[in-house]
């Protein structure tokens, strides 16, 4: 059965439609006219993991497990080996049930070999044991423990009780001795929650804001008892939650992701505040309707508008490009600034 879903969960991906709002739109950021810089020069590598990436993107978990995976993680790892950037496995609970679906995530490793940085993906409700296994399974750098509270609820074969989940988070991250990252799964991870999490102990977050991957959209496809479209709009979206979650201690890594698209939404990204910036439903987008080639185009061409960009707001390095100041407006400055009641 979990194979069937995953392979479900890629098809109906394909076929959502409901267009969600980053806010990314309303981030302005001053052109530099005179930038003094030579792009040569432009530098966007970063330590993850204790490992050196070339750019400050990870190819974020999108699937594994079903016959769709292997073929989809091979095109995937591949490209993470060629621009020398992280990549996150899909949920490996299916690995650790059944050995034949192992191969869809070993294959990440066979071909990103030793130097490439893996983050393996398990629900925030794993045990220790679980998460040290699915570890070993790709041999990872880090795991990602993944907050989905939303698409459970939305799912007929889905958990309803996640009581406990925050000291069991505590508990891996005591004796887990690799990074640990806490993620969404697109619905958003806010300021409140950041804290709560930072207080246990977590040092790294993907904050995956509502705006791109919908899971209500791809579980009410795969149902017929309940219609969830009227929730497609849950969620916060990225460019708020990425700010409110900056204003945390230093020490809190933070990833954006949660429809990010291009390289606009990755400068903006890393300008209020993300130390990373996590994508997939675009990826997987144009692998599946333009194959290889053509997505190592659209990487290539991104990396370079990313450098462009960067040189248009005089910013050499990622550091730079963290002091960069920008002005918010709009429906973004509207939520950050609205009252709060109770």
């Amino acid at each position: 059965m979990r194979k069937e879903r995953k392979r479900e969960h890629v098809e109906n991906y394909l076929k959502t439609c409901y267009l969600g709002d980053t806010l990314f739109q309303d981030i302005i950021l001053d052109h530099n006219a005179l930038p003094e810089l030579n792009f040569d020069e432009i530098d966007t590598s970063c330590t993850i993991c204790g490992k050196k990436a070339s750019f400050p993107l990870m190819i974020n978990a999108i699937t594994g497990g079903a016959d769709i995976s292997e073929g989809i993680n091979r095109d995937l790892s591949i490209l993470a080996a060629k621009f020398q950037i992280p990549m996150a496995v899909g949920s490996e609970t299916i690995a650790l049930e059944d050995r034949e679906a192992r191969e869809s995530f070993c294959i990440v490793r066979e071909i990103m070999g030793e130097k490439g940085i893996i983050l393996g993906n398990l629900s925030a409700l794993s045990t220790l044991q679980d998460v040290e296994a699915a570890a070993e399974i790709i041999q990872a750098d880090g795991m990602q423990l993944h907050l989905n509270a939303a698409q459970e609820m939305s799912m007929c074969e889905g958990d309803r009780c996640f009581r406990g989940t925050l000291k069991n988070i505590a508990y891996i991250k005591e004796n887990y001795e690799k990074p640990l990252m806490i993620k969404e799964v697109g619905f958003g991870i806010n300021k409140a929650t950041a804290q709560r999490l930072y207080d246990v102990g977590i040092r790294w977050i993907d904050i995956s804001g509502s705006g791109g991957t919908n899971f209500l959209e791809i579980e009410n496809c795969r149902q017929q008892s309940i219609d969830f479209s009227e929730l497609y709009c849950w969620g916060n979206p990225t460019a708020e939650v990425l700010i409110q979650c900056s204003e945390l201690p230093d020490d809190l890594k933070l990833m954006a992701s949660g429809g990010i698209k291009n390289a606009i939404h990755i400068v903006k990204s890393l300008v209020l505040g993300a130390d990373l910036v996590g994508m997939s439903g675009e990826i997987l987008n144009f692998l599946i309707h333009g194959g290889y080639e053509y997505t190592e185009q659209y990487f290539e061409g991104m990396i370079y508008k990313v450098k462009m960009i960067m040189l248009l707001l005089g910013a050499k390095n990622l550091e730079e490009l963290k002091k960069v100041p920008f002005r918010i407006k709009g429906d973004l400055l509207n939520r950050l600034t609205a009252k709060k009641y109770r």
